[in-house]
């Protein structure tokens, strides 16, 4: 049996780091505009290529790594950056049982850097996905898939109320454009739903503050809902209690995958039995870790890792609010 199995697609990221741009922001700073000149070149600082991430992977290396049984679906191209992926999947011990190669390019993004925050071109090849017969598992963690309406979040409902798998919900972009009638039933079935501020705002639109909206998120079913807010920190309502985490201090490379990592230390604390405060400190973690890197995968967690993290930052604690 496997602890997880993640669900999504999977890509090579291009790190380019800007040397000039300008960043604009609303006086709340929850939306800012990278702005660069219109039809110019831009001097790059540096390059970096990082294979087999994209939220999907950055789930399953994460949570290999934290100790879990894990597998992936995801469906790669046949071409060099598939092969890359594979490989890389491989190294980190996730089961490669239902990694799927077709005809098509393998997905691939280019991220911006610029002050310590990223903006990401992302492309997703179309895919036709259908969900493999898996080995029984724990949790299935379902996130983003290129465009189009194909079938597989019916597929992804009808496995997890057959097998009663618990599911974690965390919808890519593509996902939050079909809109809250084509999520509801998903979100509905989900035992975690995890979100970023301005995605939540997306999905139930804006609320009065942080306990309204994460009322109204759980209103549409899940048992769990988390919403991360960058440096802010992260808050969670699951009908019992609201918690706030704050973030744990630390100098910022860059931001992708920090939201990823989150998500994968939160799961992984709950696979394991442990309550949802807990959990939240375990996410915390692995961002913590993430952010002060280049990419994804680097600083992901291992279990060894995780408790000295989870040690240092012993009095930063999940508050009721």
């Amino acid at each position: 049996m496997f602890d997880i199995i993640s669900v999504g697609d999977i890509t090579l990221d291009v790190f380019l780091q800007l040397e000039e741009a300008k960043v604009q922001c609303t006086l709340n700073k929850r939306e800012c505009e990278l702005c660069i000149n219109y039809a110019d070149k831009l001097p790059v600082r540096t390059i970096t290529e990082i294979p087999a991430v994209g939220n999907a992977a950055n789930n399953a290396v994460g949570s290999a790594r934290l100790g879990l049984k894990t597998a992936i679906y995801c469906i790669v191209g046949n071409d060099a950056s598939g092969k890359s992926n594979r490989e890389v999947l491989k190294q980190e011990k996730v089961a490669l049982d239902y990694v799927v190669t077709d005809t098509a390019r393998s997905n691939y993004s280019v991220v911006l850097m610029y002050q310590g925050e990223r903006t990401i071109l992302v492309y997703h090849e179309p895919r036709q996905y259908r969900l493999p017969k898996t080995k029984p598992t724990k949790w299935l963690y379902f996130t983003s898939i290129s465009a189009g309406r194909n079938g597989l979040q019916g597929q992804i409902l009808t496995r997890v109320k057959k097998e009663k798998i618990r599911l974690g919900f965390n919808p890519g972009t593509h996902q939050l454009k079909q809109g809250l009638k084509a999520l509801r039933p998903i979100i509905a079935a989900s035992e975690l739903l995890i979100v970023n501020w301005q995605e939540a705002e997306r999905l139930v639109g804006k609320q009065t503050g942080i306990k309204p909206l994460l009322g109204a998120l759980k209103a549409l079913g899940p048992s769990i809902v988390v919403i991360t807010d960058g440096e802010k920190g992260a808050y969670a309502f699951d009908s019992t209690a609201h918690y706030s985490q704050a973030t744990f201090p630390c100098t910022v490379v860059e931001r992708t995958g920090a939201g990823d990592a989150f998500a994968t230390g939160c799961i992984a604390a709950l696979v394991q039995g442990k309550n949802l405060p807990e959990a939240l400190r375990w996410g915390t973690a692995n961002a913590y870790s993430v952010i002060q890197y280049i990419g994804a995968r680097q600083g992901l967690l291992n279990q060894a890792r995780m408790k000295k993290v989870l040690q240092k930052f012993k009095n930063v604690q999940p508050k009721r609010i």
